[in-house]
């Protein structure tokens, strides 16, 4: 067999990753405010660039090159497009921000340590008193023992143990506790609870109590259902987890990225991006591009105009996207805003890429950590999309309607006789919704319902 060397020419096409591609993506799935937040930064690194600050618009943005496919762009002639001057002719506004409006978050420990400096203590207490504090983890639990607490600060165990059963007094409730079960008696000591059978109950079988064991914790302790039931409605009365209500960041709030309103029967979209810095290039920089007699200095600034064009261009891009799925949205979901989440109908990405000419993978960049305010309230724009079961009369019904029939059947059950999953698919199947048990118990699982063994009581 021959082999030769020898040279072959051919073409062929392919889709270059360029950075100014990869910022446009990356641009397209933020939110609002993580991109009001990127632009800050943007700010800090490119200094061709100025920030303002507009009102609300629900006209969308000229369209630009496509997010997918882009060409070069030229600094100069985007400014002599009159792009630039259109975001210079903005008002500028002060903008308030929503942390104004927020009360300071008071830690875990900060709790502890103030309860601690009230209490009348010399100072070798104190000082234990808050190595301990400090060995409490976020839940309310101390972390270690408490003759390893003595040995680090070498002092007697019984000093240690005195300062800790000292703390468990402290508000919250159970702070302080080296396990579940001591957390629970704590609580019931605060409550004044005093209950033999609750107390056996979280001594020993809190186990049982999770997996919902009624029987034959009433069995073991020889009392009846109803008395187990009894002590389970306390003991599910109590907090596990003590600490956690200063874990929660009261600061946590969602802007949504989109408003849509019903107006005379039509539904307008506006594009929530008031928080947002409106991005324009500054004239200076423009005039050393163009008239610099530096070189150096006139190439760099040239470099900077250029990044500062793809920016404001991918910006303006991903506002016209998000734009335009909404709007599919609205068309292919009509019945939802009309109606509300009962009418949510099932719905893919793919329907709307191929409705709006774009690739897949960009309606889901488009929709990712993105929320709309709708006349029924703050939605989630992937609430949107839901896998479908079929209907009695073959029509395909939403995933998440099947989800809210089950809320509800289990939410007016009869707790003395609760639905079974097969119970449920049958009621559901009267109702035209062929659902199968195993379909059920999914979707209750995925809804956090217990079973109905867990949901009975006596």
């Amino acid at each position: 067999m021959r082999m030769d060397y020898g040279f072959k020419l051919e073409m062929n096409q392919k889709l270059l990753m360029t950075p100014q591609l990869r910022q446009a993506i990356a641009i397209l799935q933020l939110s609002s405010m993580e991109l009001a937040s990127m632009i800050d930064e943007a700010i800090m690194e490119n200094p061709v660039l100025e920030a303002e600050y507009g009102t609300e618009t629900d006209e969308p943005v000229p369209e630009t090159a496509s997010d997918e496919t882009t060409d070069y762009l030229d600094w100069a002639d985007y400014i002599n497009d009159g792009a630039a001057a259109e975001h210079q002719e903005r008002q500028v506004k002060e903008k308030l921000s929503l942390e104004l409006f927020t009360k300071a978050v008071t830690s875990l420990h900060d709790h502890l340590e103030m309860q601690l400096q009230f209490a009348v203590l010399d100072a070798a207490k104190i000082k234990i008193g808050k190595y301990l504090i400090g060995c409490i983890d976020d839940n309310g639990y101390l972390s270690g023992t408490t003759r390893e607490a003595a040995s680090v600060l070498k002092v007697p165990e019984k000093s240690v143990i005195e300062l800790l059963k000292f703390i468990q007094t402290f508000d919250p409730a159970g702070v302080g506790a080296q396990s579940l079960s001591e957390c629970l008696k704590l609580q019931l000591e605060e409550r004044d609870i005093q209950d033999n059978l609750t107390e056996i109950i979280v001594e020993k079988y809190l186990d049982e109590v999770a997996q919902g064991k009624i029987r034959y914790i009433a069995e073991q302790l020889d009392s009846s259902l109803r008395e187990v039931q009894q002590a389970l409605d306390i003991i599910r009365g109590l907090d596990p987890k003590p600490g956690r209500i200063f874990n929660q960041n009261q600061a946590v709030y969602i802007v949504p990225d989109i408003t849509i309103e019903r107006v005379n029967g039509q539904y307008v979209i506006i594009i929530n991006d008031n928080n947002v810095p409106r991005l324009s290039i500054s004239p200076y920089y423009h005039k050393v591009a163009k008239e610099g007699n530096n070189s150096e200095a006139r190439k760099f600034v040239e470099g900077r105009l250029s990044a500062a064009v793809w920016l404001i261009r991918s910006i303006e891009q991903r506002r016209r996207t998000l734009y335009n799925v909404t709007e599919a949205l609205i068309e292919l979901q009509r019945e939802f805003f009309d109606e509300g989440p009962k009418a949510l109908r099932p719905l893919t990405m793919k329907k709307i890429a191929d409705r709006l000419g774009i690739h897949e993978s960009t309606v889901s960049r488009a929709i990712a950590n993105k929320y709309a305010a709708t006349p029924h309230g703050l939605v989630a724009l992937r609430t949107f999309f839901s896998s479908s079961v079929q209907g009695a009369a073959g029509e395909d019904i939403a995933a998440t309607t099947v989800k809210r029939e089950i809320k509800e059947l289990v939410a007016s059950e009869n707790t003395l006789k609760p639905y079974s999953d097969q119970a449920i698919s049958d009621i559901m199947a009267k109702k035209g919704i062929a659902v199968s048990r195993r379909t059920v118990t999914k979707y209750r699982e995925a809804l956090e319902i217990a079973s109905s063994t867990k949901r009975k009581r006596y």
